[in-house]
């Protein structure tokens, strides 16, 4: 049986008992890929040290072997801080006035990408098949070929692809372009992106259009699909079920009395669009008064990416905003937005879920989005919650009957919170039945089943020397 190496910027190395260490979304979304396959997951240990060593490091994990390596202090401002999340996550977002692109920052990029690719030949076996995670990593199917690997590679895009002009806007795109069809297979995670994607390529690159998604380039044969990325449905399901054993849970609920609840779970990100919600919840307020002190908004904000100035910024920003609403509307004994930068487990997030009638999911652009599935996932199948969806985050394409909104109009947020709040119960449950439904079918094992089987397809059929096919026809 073929051996799956999995590649990503960072590694979750399980401790030795088993306890999982979180690294992002990515590691409980990867993790499924490995129940099927013995493996190899490689990538950045989360370590910063001022002489990295070539080799990375090896740890033994059940059927997983852990391969980490640490970055310098120069890399990481480079590679990571610099292109990968102050040029690239902006262009991504369509958030052009955001980018900031230095040729330097993009060298550093190509180097840890070319330091990466080297480190990760040495461990790579013949039968191997290679499945590389977002946007930190897009030349590395082209250093890995640079160094004679012929192996399949496909990779997996966690975020919006832009629209050509947007996405052309960045100095080094043509370049990225050309390296991205050294993939085998390319997965984004809806049908727009893939479009986006197919026309850059063949407005750019003059990539051939061969039909069922694969592209022609200079001689070189891709792959480009939508996976929609899905949850551990069955897991998170069971936790919202057994949450009120949790003592934050019961407090928080304890806490609201007869409040209804709203929340929000994002990370610090202006992606996310966080202000933007809060200053829809205060128009929500505004507008109806009669709800000042009977509901309350959660949202719930880890910090990330602090060395990043932008992100500097937007903290700033967000503590502003949420002192100016509370000030204005709260009072001894009601605070509007409780605002909490800490991190929760899985157990406590399924429970507030379960908890708030409406779940606020309002990013300006966002590839997936799985707090809405979570959200969804999360409700009591007897008296659900209503989602209040961005149209811009690519759930919306999976949960149509969740009340989908223009998060640049604060005032039509403010119309669905006010329209979820006082949504019957019948109307509930028939747009939430349809969406659990899906979900549920369309988990995080159905994604990466489908995109492993499609790249152990190329391996069988589109790598079969042209003899072997013309035998077996």
């Amino acid at each position: 049986m073929a051996r799956l190496v999995i590649v990503s910027n960072r590694v979750a190395v399980p401790e030795e008992g088993g306890k999982a260490v979180a690294a992002g979304g990515l590691a409980v979304a990867v993790k499924e890929a490995f129940t099927a396959y013995e493996g190899l997951w490689f990538g950045w240990s989360g370590t910063i040290t001022e002489e990295p060593s070539e080799e990375p490091t090896l740890i033994d994990r059940d059927r997983v072997q852990y391969a980490v390596v640490d970055l310098s202090p120069q890399d990481h401002l480079e590679y990571y801080a610099g292109f990968a999340n102050r040029a690239l996550w902006p262009i991504m977002h369509y958030r052009l006035g955001l980018g900031a692109f230095s040729r330097s920052d993009y060298a550093g990029y190509s180097r840890v990408n070319r330091t990466f690719a080297r480190a990760l030949a040495k461990l790579v076996e013949p039968d191997d098949i290679i499945w590389v995670h977002d946007y930190h990593l897009l030349p590395l199917a082209a250093e890995l070929r640079g160094l004679g690997l012929d192996n399949p590679i496909g990779y997996f895009h966690h975020i919006p692809w832009p629209a050509a002009d947007v996405f052309n806007s960045l100095p080094a795109s043509g370049e990225l372009l050309r390296a991205i069809v050294d993939y085998d297979l390319i997965g984004l995670q809806t049908e727009a992106d893939v479009q986006n994607l197919q026309r850059n390529l063949v407005d750019t690159q003059r990539a051939i259009p061969l039909g069922g998604g694969s592209l022609m380039v200079d001689g070189r044969r891709t792959r480009i699909r939508a996976f929609p990325i899905g949850i551990d449905v069955a897991g998170f399901k069971e936790a919202a079920e057994r949450a009120n054993a949790n003592k934050v849970v019961r407090e928080t609920i304890a806490g609201l009395r007869t409040r209804k609840l709203l929340i929000g779970v994002d990370r610090l990100d202006y992606s996310k669009g966080v202000p933007e919600r809060m200053e829809a919840v205060e128009s929500f307020f505004a507008s109806n008064p009669d709800q000042r002190g009977n509901v309350t908004y959660i949202q719930i904000t880890p910090k990330s990416r602090s060395e990043v100035p932008e992100y500097e910024q937007l903290a700033r920003d967000v503590n502003e905003k949420v002192g100016e609403i509370n000030g204005s509307l709260g009072d001894p004994a009601w605070t509007p937005i409780q605002y909490i930068t800490k991190a929760y487990p899985r157990p406590v997030l399924a429970g507030l879920y379960r908890a708030a009638r409406v779940g606020l999911v309002t990013p300006m652009r966002d590839g997936m989005n799985l707090v809405a599935k979570e959200y969804v996932v999360a409700q009591s199948e007897d008296d659900p919650g209503v989602l209040v969806l961005s149209k811009f985050a690519g759930a919306a394409r999976q949960l149509p009957e969740a009340l989908l909104i223009n998060p640049y109009d604060r005032f039509e947020v403010a119309e669905a919170i006010r329209a979820a709040l006082y949504m019957p119960k019948a109307e509930r449950l028939a747009r939430w039945k349809p969406m659990v439904e899906r979900m549920t079918r369309e988990d995080v094992d159905w994604w990466a089943r489908n995109f492993l089987a499609e790249l152990e397809n190329f391996r069988t059929v589109e790598r079969e020397p042209p003899a072997a096919a013309a035998a077996a026809e």
